[in-house]
């Protein structure tokens, strides 16, 4: 099975699809080891998915920076998008200390 999905940094909880995935699809993720992981909707390609379960107000975290906090609670192998996340860069109602906690 070839890779369908990438994971830059071991402390990332998304993956990068680098194809259009289908709901259901068994996608393989490369990060120097290998995981599958069930698709619960379709991604597009540039989009993420959770490769594990992420709680409402944690971190979204991708090449091992902090991206976004989760509005909600995600499932492995969930969407990630703007739905269920929200941005903390360029923010000029939260300062920088608040977007690190």
């Amino acid at each position: 099975m070839k890779a369908k999905a990438l994971r830059m940094s071991d402390r990332d909880n998304v993956a990068t699809a680098i194809s259009d995935l289908s709901i259901g699809e068994k996608v393989l993720v490369e990060d120097g080891k290998k995981m599958e992981i069930t698709l619960l909707a379709a991604v597009q390609f540039g989009h993420k998915f959770a490769v594990r379960p992420i709680k409402k107000g944690d971190d979204i975290i991708k090449y091992g920076e902090v991206i976004g906090r989760a509005t909600a609670d995600i499932a492995k192998g969930e969407h990630v998008h703007v739905h269920n996340i929200e941005s903390l860069r360029g923010r000029g109602d939260i300062s920088v200390a608040e977007a690190k906690q």
